[in-house]
């Protein structure tokens, strides 16, 4: 399978578009009334300010300060760039904060502190302590990291946590307690060689001495060789701490006969030689980044025995900080901490670890497109595991508890799980799942209209992000001044351009077309302009005969004249089933709306029709079905001949003994709101309906396009389903991100 490329204009336009940045801030409470902004500010506001006043624990009930974590750097040390400069730093220290939201619901925001001075660093953290519940410090050199650390600890009430030293320490303790599970060892007894004497290495070693390892078992190397008792050169106070007795001077003396290497250093630190005369099932962590000390390639070759971990998620076993930092201030913040302490970040270790040990979902195993086991290849959970979650919070969270850590204590840690697993938005998980199963099956994707830059992107995307081919219906000369007017005009050589006079297979695509419509009014100069010139056609035609997996178009044709054109390939109408649905996601759920795209005014028959399509599309995008018809009556009242036929649908699905829920006619707050679902008690859906059938297609339009503009929800689609040759048809307002999606879905075969 192909590795995702990234340019860099495409790094620059994610980051303008569509808004400049990655965060915005959204009010949680409603701010329409005059009373609204009289209970959110003066006088209403006054209360809590002396409730607070009087207690300052109840900051955390009045205020967001319980999940709002700063994320803080000067910007020294900079991923591996260097230092940048407080304001260079900036977009990764916004990238942090999004991490925080997307993977444990933490509100975060980014503060960039324009100093490299330690003491008014420290100053300025700590006179912001009020509004926050934990700090993450980011991308500071070292020694500094050290002391701003240590100060603020001591200094502040609330967890202080450089990501840098213990979030990498926390993964590689994990990942290392399943690699010596599976060699049989026990890390008081292994020789552990440490190569790299920054942040990072020394909160590594740090943290595998308070989880057993011997002092005398651990050498230290940074560019000067081992770390002994009685060195000078380079030293600090940080580096003694790990000095050992020892005759041992290099990296290479340390190796021999080592268990365990850990290198937070820089690429081609280990040699070959060096794996060679480490002990039998040596365990080795090269997780310099953006290049490992040595790639798992190279280890294995001269050691078949050996466990692998790097830092890069092309490999197996990424020792990678997300699955640590944001659980870790998850728990931390759930009870009120005073601070992160070893016993916590050893509790998380210890349940990533048991994590990994058990059975992975499938649809963790389906977004990594292979199977997970428990072995040499997997003895770290993925980011994308849904379990974390709700798995190491609560361990972080009793750890918390039982050392004294804890303002707030939680009573019901089954509940608290419960809660957390709430928590998370499931559309996240889904769309992962689609970006995987379309690299998995490496589709040749036609994008129809070549000569649009949106489509041009979209495809240069879809096949820089390794999901297949994409194959651009355009002119060359066209398509080529396109792609450099949008940035991407290195992009022209790993297109595939097509069309009627470059292609070979135009005979075959006239003839077959004139079998399918001389009966229906067209001639042969008919046909053959169809076939040449009409762009929807064409690439129909190669879809038709195999010259292509999937297609995608409609992004600047209507949607009615685009579905004409399909027709006359395949048989894309209702009377032979086809429908559209359309995916609308908003605040952490997806509801499915049809039919947005095929059937005018259904009938009782048709809306099953539909109701059943539907059905197989959101199984196919990891859902399981609950189909409701919906109307402005419900169960009867008002009474309605317009409301009739939906009431008649579930009656038809009836008959047909289909799996799934599906229940109405009832209007769309009784279909997606279970408080509501209540007062019917006889109603059959088990929960809020994901798929809402409505009367007709100009409703469903309506819906649809009503959502996306006053509700800001994303909308995929509208999804053709029950055509045999995987179609979708695009908006004219779509970006190139919606024509990806859509890509995307035609690759995955959602229909």
């Amino acid at each position: 399978m192909p590795k995702a490329k990234i340019t860099d204009e495409e790094a620059l336009a994610f980051h303008l578009d569509p808004t400049p940045g990655k965060w915005e801030v959204q009010a949680t409470v409603p701010m329409t009334t005059q009373r609204d902004l009289s209970l959110a500010y003066s006088p209403g506001v006054a209360v809590p300010c002396e409730a607070i006043a009087e207690n300052p624990e109840t900051a955390y009930d009045y205020t967001n300060k319980g999940n709002l974590v700063a994320v803080i750097s000067n910007g020294t040390a900079v991923l591996g760039l260097g230092n940048l400069g407080a304001l260079g730093s900036k977009p990764v220290m916004e990238g942090k904060s999004v991490l925080f939201k997307r993977f444990a619901d933490v509100n975060s925001i980014d503060i960039e502190l324009d100093t490299e001075d330690p003491d008014a660093f420290c100053q300025a953290v700590r006179l912001m302590g009020p509004t926050f519940g934990g700090i993450n410090l980011e991308d500071i050199k070292a020694p500094e990291c050290f002391i701003i650390e240590q100060r603020l600890k001591e200094e502040m009430d609330i967890p202080v946590f450089h990501d840098d030293q213990h979030g990498t320490a926390v993964i590689c303790a994990a990942g290392l307690l399943n690699a010596l599970h599976i060699s049989g060892k026990k890390i008081e007894d292994v020789k552990i060689v440490l190569n790299g004497a920054g942040a990072a290495g020394i909160a590594c070693i740090e943290l595998l001495k308070a989880m057993g390892a011997r002092h005398e078992n651990c050498i230290v190397c940074d560019t000067k060789g081992v770390i002994y008792q009685g060195r000078t050169e380079g030293m600090n106070q940080w580096k003694s701490a790990h000095a050992i007795t020892t005759d041992m001077r290099t990296l290479e003396d340390a190796m021999s006969g080592a268990d365990v290497f850990l290198g937070v250093s820089v690429k081609g630190a280990v040699t070959q030689d060096m794996v060679a005369s480490m002990a039998d099932n040596p365990v080795i962590f090269a997780m310099a980044n953006p290049d490992p000390e040595i790639t798992p390639e190279e280890a294995h070759e001269v050691r078949v025995d050996a466990i692998v971990a790097t830092g890069r998620s092309d490999y197996p076993n990424q020792v990678n900080n997300v699955l640590g930092f944001p659980y870790l201030f998850r728990g931390a913040l759930d009870i009120h901490a005073r601070a992160i302490n070893d016993e916590m970040k050893i509790a998380c270790a210890h349940a990533l670890a048991r994590l990994a040990r058990e059975d992975v979902p499938d649809e963790v195993a389906m977004a990594y497109g292979k199977s997970l086991t428990f072995g040499r290849d997997y003895i770290i959970p993925t980011p994308f595991d849904p379990r974390l979650i709700h798995r190491i919070p609560p361990a972080v969270a009793r750890a918390g508890m039982d050392t004294g850590a804890a303002r707030r204590p939680i009573i019901d840690m089954d509940a608290y799980e419960l809660n957390l697993k709430s928590r998370m938005d499931p559309t996240a998980s889904i769309l992962r799942g689609l970006n995987a199963r379309a690299r998995q099956a490496q589709s040749r994707m036609i994008f129809a209209e070549g000569d649009d830059p949106r489509v041009l992107r979209a495809a240069v995307t879809y096949q820089r992000s390794g999901f297949g081919k994409a194959l651009v219906v355009g002119r060359p000369d066209d398509v080529k001044q396109k792609l450099e007017a949008a940035g991407l005009g290195d992009a022209v050589r790993e297109l595939e351009v097509v069309n009627a006079a470059n292609t070979s297979h135009l005979g075959t695509y006239t003839d077959f077309l004139y079998n399918r419509l001389q009966r229906k009014g067209f001639d042969r100069k008919d046909i053959h302009r169809l076939a040449a010139r009409d762009r929807h056609v064409f690439s129909c035609l190669m879809l038709a005969h195999g010259h292509g997996d999937g297609m995608v178009t409609g992004a600047t044709r209507k949607s009615a004249h685009v579905l004409d054109r399909i027709n006359h390939v395949f048989d894309a109408d209702k009377a032979h089933g086809a429908v559209g649905v359309t995916a609308l996601l908003h605040k952490g759920r997806i509801v499915l709306i049809g039919d947005t795209l095929v059937h005018e005014w259904p009938d009782e028959n048709d809306l099953a029709n539909i109701a059943e399509r539907s059905a197989a599309v959101a199984r196919h995008m990891g859902l399981e079905p609950r189909v409701a018809f919906v109307s402005f009556s419900t169960f009867g009242y008002p009474v309605s001949e317009r409301a009739e036929k939906m009431h008649r649908a579930p009656a038809v699905l009836d008959l047909r003994n289909v799996d799934f829920e599906y229940e109405g006619e009832m209007t769309v707050d009784v279909a997606l709101n279970v408080d509501q679902q209540a007062t019917y008690p006889f109603q059959r859906l088990t929960g809020p309906a994901n798929i809402l059938i409505v009367p007709a297609r100009h409703s469903a339009s309506i819906s649809t396009k009503l959502m996306q503009e006053m509700g800001g929800a994303t909308v995929i689609g509208p999804i053709l389903s029950g055509v045999d040759k995987p179609i979708q048809i695009c908006s004219t307002g779509s970006t190139a991100n919606d024509i990806l999606n859509m890509a995307i879905l035609a690759s995955c075969d959602i229909a």
